[in-house]
């Protein structure tokens, strides 16, 4: 194992003042549920509020049509292209592909999987968004679980894939991969989190006090973190933030982007997102009763810090 020291990350690039939208990259985040027995509208809102706050340029939401006026209410910056779905209001696989694939074509980074649900579409419109090589694609989630599902799923990843299970997701898909480790003992998680960046030649950010970011050769463990980050819709904004910070930074396809790897957008998000926890619960003298919304209204500040 490599293990990076903190003072090792690079800094963020001072972003550009003669920029517009264009060049700070559009993020698009496929999530959402509107079914009969569940309704999930806030968690691809919060990660499209990671994603500006983090400075990307343009957050587009897919989510199913019966909930984007919910979801663009909690993130009017967004904008939105409904996903179709069926009278039951589960998405519509077949119908839903050519919208994924101008998705990927048109944005710097891709976040799937946040309030999906467990609709059987969600594994076909998940390995959709990884088998295309153009765009870099955060699966979080309940993406992550259908993952689990799909036999021989190293076979199919094309896309430069950051997945980002919390220990219960990790060990779903760590089953399925048959790959062996503890996520939730310390000693462990490096290496569990390597063997399966390596299985899947993806980057894995395993969630947890010390989150582990590894690419299967390079791992370090974030040295920052509070305990109030254990709460609803925090993980959504880590998705968002990453997304957010591949799309403006990230090497793309004409060579644009400003020289960061992957790895190390990554590794810069998840430090952001956990000093932006701290920032919150010193301003509060609090340990609990974060919200979502309010982490993400830390990080321009905390990500500024890291910029050069």
């Amino acid at each position: 194992m490599s293990q990076s020291k903190p003072n090792q990350l690079p800094k963020l690039p001072a972003r550009d003042p003669l920029g517009h939208k264009g060049t700070f990259g559009t993020v698009s985040i496929v999530g959402g549920c509107s079914t009969a027995d569940r309704i999930m509208a806030g968690a691809p809102a919060l990660a499209a509020l990671g994603a500006l706050r983090a400075g990307c340029g343009l957050a587009r939401l897919l989510v199913p049509a019966a909930i984007a006026p919910t979801v663009l209410a909690v993130c009017p910056s967004a904008t939105c292209t409904p996903l179709p779905t069926g009278a039951d209001g589960r998405l519509a696989a077949s119908d839903c592909c050519a919208i994924l694939d101008e998705a990927a074509s048109s944005s710097q980074c891709l976040v799937v999987g946040p309030g999906m649900g467990n609709d059987a579409a969600v594994g076909s419109l998940t390995l959709r968004t990884l088998q295309q090589d153009r765009t870099p694609v955060v699966v979080d989630a309940d993406a992550l679980n259908a993952l689990a599902t799909i036999p021989d799923l190293h076979l199919d990843l094309r896309a430069g894939a950051i997945l980002t299970p919390h220990p219960g997701e990790f060990r779903r898909l760590a089953t399925a991969l048959r790959v062996s480790g503890d996520p939730t003992d310390a000693a462990s998680r490096p290496g569990a989190a390597e063997a399966m960046a390596q299985r899947l030649g993806a980057i894995v950010v395993l969630k947890g006090s010390g989150t582990v970011v590894t690419n299967g050769h390079d791992t370090w463990v974030c040295p920052s973190g509070h305990a109030c980050l254990a709460t609803a819709g925090s993980g959504d904004v880590l998705a968002g933030v990453i997304a957010g910070l591949v799309a403006q930074h990230a090497p793309r396809g004409r060579g644009a982007g400003s020289g960061l790897s992957l790895l190390d957008c990554v590794r810069l998000a998840v430090l952001g997102h956990a000093m932006a926890g701290e920032r919150w619960a010193s301003s509060r003298h609090a340990d609990a009763g974060l919200i979502a919304t309010e982490l993400a209204a830390e990080l321009p500040s905390v990500l500024g810090e890291l910029g050069g």
